[in-house]
């Protein structure tokens, strides 16, 4: 039995290999490959920010779905929307601020 769990191991091996490469192993590549990867990068961690925003707005706004959009689920799903922006913006440049103030840190302790 014991045998079977490094065959299940070597078979997880295999797949990873179908993973696609992370940045890290990119060094070598060629940047034309590399701007490629950022850019469908990009564009996936969009559509699932659209994807999240949707579920959340519609869940929100949509008590029951009809013919028409009446106003006040169509003036929901605006400041839905917008409050999405706002949070997903602030959170953006807070993990930036967070990220510089450790770059800082690290460098003034190798000073």
């Amino acid at each position: 039995r014991s045998r079977r769990g490094g065959t299940g191991r070597d078979r997880g091996d295999t797949g990873s290999a179908m993973d696609p490469p992370s940045a890290g192993g990119l060094g070598g590549a060629d940047p034309q490959l590399q701007r490629f990867i950022e850019v469908e990068t990009q564009k996936q961690r969009f559509q699932q920010l659209v994807h999240q925003m949707t579920e959340l707005c519609w869940e929100k706004c949509m008590d029951k779905p009809g013919p028409k959009l009446d106003s006040r689920a169509e003036t929901c799903f605006v400041n839905c929307v917008e409050r999405f922006i706002d949070t997903s913006q602030f959170i953006l440049n807070r993990l930036e601020q967070t990220q510089k103030s450790k770059s800082a840190f690290s460098e003034s302790l190798s000073d």
